[in-house]
């Protein structure tokens, strides 16, 4: 038997997909894939093969391609990466369905096609396969359309399906899912452009209780860029059975000085025991110190903040300082569960007093 995503919990929709994923048609594409910062999913342009290079995706205009994830379960609500990606946790023979916008906002009508594909953590980075080259999850995921042809101005609602067959190996797989417009040739010969935009797939199999995320932060470094730009450096361990997206700041103080926050650089991506740095660049030249750093980390739940005395260098990186990490590290939601078990046990301990005292009262002559 078949288990439903409305067996395993509610989703919630609309407002809980922040941000749209956009591919701008107006421009020529780039023959490297490149992050989308804060959008819904990641974005990627390829050139048809024996394209020459050409000038990057311009993300600051308003027409373009987007996609967008619409709903996710209800109990991952206040996990960000949850309502960007589609990131889960799913027994072998569990079939669910997750709903994706797909948009034009330029002042043409484009025909956009639809297809899962393959990716992988690699080098610290999400990376996407080429073309459609599939992998086990990808083959996973259907779309009930595969294309669409969209009006200028229009908006089309897709689902998703993911079926996880009874016999899959437990682990964590990778996958996108894809928006694709092609632009053929001019009369006369020519250059095929195909772009795309996504939305990642992050799906753990297993058993009941999914793997838990979290993370150290091992060491805090102090660089300086051959430029003179400085840099604070945290090498960073994944030591649980999910994959992170870090983000997170940086702050600086001296006595009474208070530099920053700085934030870092985004697109680090650690699998399940990978290891390696994470970088925030400072926006303004500071004194080279000495500061005491604070480096607050975090992906989806998962909040770490660790500390250390650096000082900057003349120039490449200075030694390496052991970070001290804070005690916390605890899922928002493990805290909030927390709290009313708390409250609900000041609760009962409030009213079997009450009760105690009034039962004496009674008792009195």
């Amino acid at each position: 038997m078949r288990i439903h995503d409305l067996l395993r919990g509610p989703l919630v929709a609309g407002a809980i997909a922040s941000a749209t994923a956009t591919l701008h048609t107006g421009t020529i594409a780039s023959a490297t894939a490149t992050p989308h910062t804060g959008a819904i999913g990641s974005v990627t342009a390829t050139l048809h093969p024996g394209a020459a290079a050409a000038a990057a995706i311009d993300h600051t205009r308003e027409d373009g391609i987007g996609i967008r994830l619409v709903d996710a379960p209800l109990q991952a609500r206040a996990d960000s990466r949850a309502r960007s990606y589609i990131v889960d946790h799913l027994k072998p023979g569990t079939v669910i369905h997750r709903r994706v916008e797909v948009s034009n906002t330029t002042g043409s009508p484009w025909v956009v096609s639809l297809y899962p594909a393959a990716a992988e953590i690699r080098d610290r980075g999400f990376r996407f396969a080429p073309g459609r080259t599939p992998n086990d999850l990808s083959t996973w995921i259907s779309t009930n359309r595969r294309e669409i042809l969209l009006a200028p101005g229009a908006r089309s609602m897709v689902t998703a399906t993911v079926d996880v067959p009874k016999g899959a190996a437990p682990g964590e797989r990778y996958a996108m899912i894809w928006a694709e417009v092609a632009k053929d040739p001019p009369p006369g010969g020519g250059l095929r452009q195909v772009n795309r935009v996504g939305v990642r797939v992050y799906l753990s199999v297993g058993g009941d209780n999914p793997p838990a995320a979290d993370f150290t932060i091992d060491t805090l470094t102090a660089q300086r860029a051959p430029d003179g730009q400085q840099i604070v450096s945290a090498q960073v361990r994944n030591t649980g059975g999910r994959a992170l997206d870090l983000t997170g700041a940086v702050t600086l103080t001296n006595g009474g000085l208070t530099a920053g926050p700085y934030q870092v650089r985004t697109g680090t991506t650690l699998a399940p025991g990978d290891a390696g740095p994470v970088i925030a660049p400072l926006t303004e030249r500071v004194p080279d110190g000495p500061w005491h750093v604070r480096f607050h980390l975090e992906s989806g739940l998962v909040r770490h903040t660790a500390e250390a005395d650096i000082r900057f260098p003349v120039a490449g990186a200075a030694r390496m300082a052991a970070a001290a990490m804070d005690g916390g590290g605890f899922p928002v939601a493990a805290v909030v569960t927390a709290g009313i078990v708390l409250a609900a046990l000041a609760a009962a301990s409030f009213l079997l007093i009450r009760g105690r005292r009034r039962a004496r009262h009674d008792a009195a002559p």
